[in-house]
């Protein structure tokens, strides 16, 4: 029989215990509206975000306009300065893989029409481009110097830029050739207007900065695909001796050291020196502003002669292989019926010398 003093009545459960109800209720409450400070917190953000991007101006080369149509060099002030001399004064390309051979004709040839008064030197990796190629990049008038080639310090370095530590002999060629001043002109780029101005330059150094069609934009840091520079063989020897010490992103190899070793120091060109075809994807109405004034066309975005990756292209197949580039890459149609204007121009002017090399 049940009886009252049998019963024990059980101990009540508090809130922080399992199975209390009220407190699993709570706690759901809590996150809902901690949840919801969140979402309206990301509202907020996201509202200054539109604003300050709406609201801010953008920089004066993302938003170009064509107000200053002065010419960007005072021809008048150039008869004060000493002339070109041939002989200590030179434009340098660089030659690491057959497959830039055309390129690097083509380049000398645009030069020969600018009338460059400065004298040509073509560098090349002896171990790596055959007596073939070497004959076709010199058509144009290139005079050869073989350099040894400069091994990446670090992995990491793209796979198309291996070899352009090697670039850093530039300095080596007071001893060499014997020059004062010098502007080294990346192969895959066309001469559009004389340049002989840059080699009156008092500095040691100068460079056009970068262009990125991505996010990164117009940069303070300089492209390499043309510098104007003052050889000195202690100066390379430093280099060297840095290459592997200096802290710089290893992909874009000698860009990178380059631009921490010379980067306080360097004179900016105007884009006109080194018109990245970056820039034409960036900023249309830029390009279209450069024109008139561009010195070099550089060809980062598409490269007319070459083929898969970085492959060579015979020279019989070049003018079907730059209308396919210009078909995929049709952003920059003009330009690369520019350079293959200019590749046909080459053949024309020294074709029975570009046959001799191809049948060699």
């Amino acid at each position: 029989m049940f009886r009252y003093r049998d019963y024990v009545r059980l101990p009540s459960l508090s809130d922080g215990e399992p199975g209390n109800a009220y407190k699993v209720k709570n706690t759901h409450e809590k996150r809902r509206r901690a949840v919801q400070g969140l979402v309206a917190l990301s509202v907020l953000a996201n509202l200054y975000f539109f604003y300050v991007f709406c609201t801010t101006w953008p920089a004066p080369l993302d938003d170009y306009q064509s107000l200053n149509t002065h010419p960007i060099v005072d021809t008048a002030a150039l008869p004060t300065i000493a002339p070109v001399n041939p002989r200590d004064h030179a434009v340098v390309t660089g030659l690491y893989t057959d497959a830039f051979a055309t390129a690097v004709a083509t380049l000398g040839h645009t030069l020969n029409v600018a009338n460059s008064s400065a004298s040509r030197v073509l560098l090349y990796l002896p171990d790596k481009i055959s007596r073939r190629a070497l004959c076709i990049a010199t058509v144009s008038g290139w005079e050869t110097v073989p350099i040894e080639r400069i091994a990446p310090p670090f992995r990491g370095v793209h796979r198309h830029f291996l070899d352009q530590y090697s670039k850093l002999h530039l300095w080596t060629l007071d001893k060499k050739k014997g020059l004062k001043g010098l502007v080294y002109v990346d192969a895959d780029a066309l001469v559009r207007r004389n340049f002989d101005e840059l080699f009156r330059l008092p500095y040691t150094f100068a460079a056009v900065p970068d262009v990125y069609a991505t996010s990164q934009g117009y940069v303070t840091s300089f492209n390499a695909g043309v510098m104007f520079l003052r050889p000195d063989s202690a100066l390379f020897e430093d280099m060297v001796s840095k290459i592997a010490t200096a802290r710089y992103p290893a992909e874009q190899a000698e860009q990178a050291f380059l631009n921490q070793y010379f980067g306080a120091e360097a004179l900016r060109l105007p884009y006109a020196y080194n018109a990245n075809l970056a820039i034409k994807k960036r900023t249309p109405a830029l390009w279209a502003g450069l024109q008139d004034e561009m010195r070099v066309m550089h060809f980062t975005m598409a490269k007319p002669f070459l083929q898969g990756d970085y492959d060579e292209v015979p020279m019989d197949q070049l003018e079907r292989n730059a209308e396919k580039v210009a078909r995929k890459k049709s952003a920059y149609r003009e330009e690369i019926i520019e350079w293959l204007d200019a590749w046909q121009e080459t053949k024309r002017t020294y074709g029975s010398k570009l046959a001799k090399c191809n049948a060699s």
